[in-house]
């Protein structure tokens, strides 16, 4: 109820107005039954313009950190995540972030729609970032459609950092699913999960147009320097360094 509330009533007529997202590829998202939409993540506010154009609600596997906080600050925005359906996940890897995978099988068993960022974190400057192999083992095992997603712009509008979006036109790109039937039962394969995820991060890129890096994106950015004086312009300079090392 509360998630239809801001969708219809509160926040999405505004943001409607304001952001004018435009859509292709509409006619490639099911009308019922369950099925992960694989996204690129440029900004925070894809998970909020992708549930907007899609007329059932979406939950996506967010950071444990939105369910973690303290105090006042963190029980607002944990009960926030909580009232939007929203699935916490554990990154931290090993039987944390297996559990954190098993309640999105729990939600796509029951019917549910499910947001997945195969990248695992906003990609640091706009390019397209290994995938990790995650949401491979979650398809296999659901055996549910995925619809490859592309969001363009959304970083122009919130860039990584900033608290005030700016007014911006985006865009969301729905392609064609992605079949992967002829892997079934073999989600314990970790190559066949490599391979899965590969051409996910392809159909992406062709998709969003953004040039695809095979590093992941963590990786990049515990390499970043602050961005403070004359450590700014040595920051892609490192950034390149740590993209050549990791390849």
């Amino acid at each position: 109820m509360f998630y239809w509330f801001l969708k219809n009533l509160l926040i999405g007529p505004f943001i409607f107005s304001v952001f004018r997202p435009w859509v292709r590829g509409r006619e490639n998202v099911p009308e019922r039954g369950a099925v992960i939409y694989a996204s690129n993540h440029l900004s925070f506010v894809d998970s909020v313009f992708l549930p907007l154009v899609v007329e059932r609600p979406i939950s996506f596997l967010a950071k444990s950190d939105y369910f973690t906080g303290t105090g006042i600050k963190g029980a607002i925005i944990r009960w926030f995540f909580l009232a939007i359906n929203q699935l916490p996940i554990d990154r931290s890897g090993g039987k944390a972030s297996e559990a954190s995978l098993n309640s999105g099988l729990e939600h796509l068993a029951n019917g549910g729609q499910l947001g997945i960022y195969p990248e695992g974190t906003r990609s640091p400057d706009g390019r397209l970032y290994r995938g990790r192999t995650g949401v491979a083992r979650m398809i296999l095992e659901a055996r549910v459609p995925v619809i490859p997603v592309a969001m363009i712009d959304t970083e122009k509008v919130m860039p990584t950092g900033t608290r005030i979006p700016k007014v911006r036109r985006v865009g969301v790109v729905f392609g064609e699913p992605l079949d992967f039937s002829r892997f079934e039962g073999m989600e314990g394969d970790r190559f066949v999960l490599r391979s899965i995820t590969d051409e996910i991060m392809y159909e992406l890129a062709r998709l969003s147009g953004q040039e695809y890096v095979d590093v992941y994106a963590s990786t990049v950015k515990k390499q970043r320097p602050p961005k403070r004086g004359k450590a700014g312009r040595a920051r892609k300079a490192a950034e390149r360094r740590a993209v050549s090392a990791a390849a």
